[in-house]
C-alpha cells in the first residue's frame, strides 16, 4: 500500500513538473514586442518598399523586406541608429549634402561597439533583380523588435553598392580593412531610408 501511494505521488509530481515546464516553455516562446513597419523611400520621397520587423520569440525577430524601382544588383542593407530620414542632410565632416546622413551610423546595441559586419543592425545584403524588385525574409537574434523604437528610434537604410562585409583578403589589403570599410562594408551612398515605427493595432501585415 505504501509503495502504491509513493508511486501515485511520484507520478503526480512528474506530471505537475512537466506541466510547469510546458508553461515555462510557452511563456519563453511568447512574443512580447510589437511588430514594426516602415515605408522605405528614395531621395525624392518616392516609396520604393516596405520593411516589417515582427517578434518570433523572446530572442529573435523576423525581418521581411520588399522593394521595387531600385537599381539591379546587391545592396548594403542595414538598420541605423536614428529614426530620421532627411534626404537633404549634411555631413558635418565634409559640409556636403549626404542623403539620409541623419540616420546616424549602424545600430549597435552591445557595449563597447563593434565593427562591420558585427553591428547589431548589420543585415544580409539585399539582392534586386533586373526588373528593379527584390524581397527577403530572415530571422535575427541581434535585436528584438522593441529595441528599435527607443527615444531616437532607428531607420532602415538601403545603400547604393554591394556590402563586402568588410571581407578584404590580405592579398588586396595587407593591413586589413580600412576605417571606412569597417563602418559600412564599402556599401556606398544611402539611396533609400525608412524611419521605423510600431504598427497600429500591433499586428504585422501578412
Amino acid at each position: 500500500m505504501t509503495q502504491r501511494v509513493t508511486n501515485i505521488c511520484l507520478t503526480a509530481t512528474i506530471a505537475v513538473g512537466l506541466a510547469v515546464a510546458g508553461v515555462a516553455t510557452m511563456a519563453e516562446a511568447a512574443p512580447h514586442d510589437k511588430p514594426l513597419q516602415v515605408a522605405i523611400r528614395d531621395v525624392n520621397g518616392i516609396r520604393v518598399g516596405t520593411l516589417v520587423v515582427a517578434p518570433k520569440d523572446r530572442a529573435r525577430s523576423r525581418v521581411t523586406v520588399r522593394v521595387r524601382d531600385l537599381p539591379a544588383g546587391y545592396h548594403g542593407f542595414h538598420i541605423h541608429s536614428v529614426g530620421l530620414c532627411d534626404a537633404k542632410a549634411v555631413d558635418p565632416a565634409t559640409k556636403a549634402v549626404s542623403p539620409f546622413f541623419s540616420a546616424g551610423g549602424h545600430l549597435d546595441l552591445a557595449p563597447g561597439g563593434h565593427s562591420h559586419p558585427s553591428h547589431s543592425g548589420d543585415l544580409p545584403p539585399l539582392l534586386v533583380g533586373r526588373n528593379g524588385t527584390g524581397s527577403a525574409s530572415f530571422l535575427t537574434d541581434r535585436f528584438r523588435a522593441g529595441q528599435l523604437t527607443d527615444a531616437d528610434g532607428s531607420a532602415i537604410i538601403v545603400h547604393g553598392l554591394a556590402d563586402n562585409q568588410a571581407n578584404i583578403p590580405p592579398r588586396y589589403a595587407p593591413g586589413g580593412p580600412d576605417s571606412d570599410t569597417l563602418k559600412t562594408g564599402d556599401s556606398g551612398p544611402r539611396i533609400a531610408c525608412g524611419a521605423i515605427k510600431a504598427i497600429k493595432g500591433g499586428k504585422a501585415p501578412k
